[in-house]
């Protein structure tokens, strides 16, 4: 779906749902980012979703602006009171000049106008802020789940990709990032499932519900009676991993004649 201000939403068909099935961000690495700045006034969450990441940022700053181009994300998102959702693109902020000490994106930044995006973050960060991207792809389970999840996001809901999705697969190597990097920690996202919430997962992503809109069918269907059958009992919650990469840079502001308008 393309809004009427040009953006593209493949999250917004179910926002409830994408709260409740997807995975959490490990507590180390918003230790880790904070640690990286020198101030802790403002954050800038950008493309921040159900807001899970905000959330955790809000223990390390004083305010978090949480900005998403959904509107229906924005009002699923968690709330808490050192955060203001606001609904807008990562191009085009409603926060003032260099502002912001941290900017975070999670599992977004493929979506973006990279140039369009990269001088919003020069505008509305102070010397010295610190950008941080980073996103996951495919959870392990155990090699015979692995098997029938990695068939259908190739063979299945494959086609289904929006393009930009490729960014994700290389684990944002391929993705542009004009700044100063910074070595980053190993880090995982660990939870413990059960069937029906590896189901619920599968069911967030975007190709599945691309799969729906053009062939007017449930893609999980296709797969379920596999996955039954490598998971064994589906009341037995099992571990679920998955890799994050991280890129994180430091960032030199640029003076802007735009106002800031929060």
């Amino acid at each position: 779906m393309v809004t009427g201000h040009g953006f593209r939403d493949h999250f917004s068909h179910d926002p409830s749902r994408y709260s409740r099935f997807r995975p959490g961000y490990p507590a180390r690495l918003f230790r880790f980012l904070s640690g990286l700045c020198s101030g802790h006034e403002r954050a800038w969450d950008c493309a921040t979703g159900n807001g899970q990441a905000a959330l955790a940022m809000a223990k390390f700053f004083t305010r978090v602006v949480a900005t998403d181009g959904s509107e229906a994300q924005i009002a699923h998102a968690f709330r808490h009171p050192s955060i203001a959702y606001r609904v807008a693109r990562a191009e085009s902020a409603p926060i003032a000049d260099r502002t912001i000490d941290l900017v975070t994106v999670a599992q977004a930044a493929h979506w973006f106008d990279q140039d369009a995006f990269h001088a919003e973050v020069r505008r509305v960060a102070c010397d010295g802020a610190v950008l941080a991207l980073w996103g996951y792809g495919l959870a392990t389970i155990s090699p015979r789940v692995d098997a029938v999840v990695g068939h259908f996001y190739r063979d299945i809901v494959g086609p289904f990709w929006p393009p930009e999705r490729r960014y994700l697969d290389s684990g944002y190597q391929s993705l542009s990032f004009p700044f100063s990097e910074v070595e980053t920690p190993s880090l995982h996202m660990r939870q413990e499932w059960t069937l029906d919430r590896l189901l619920g997962y599968l069911s967030t992503w975007s190709a599945v519900h691309g799969y729906r809109e053009e062939i007017g069918a449930d893609p999980l269907a296709r797969v379920a009676k596999d996955l039954r059958d490598a998971w064994g009992d589906a009341e037995i919650a099992r571990p679920v991993a998955w890799p994050l990469f991280l890129r994180v840079g430091r960032i030199q502001s640029e003076t802007s004649t735009r106002g800031g308008r929060f």
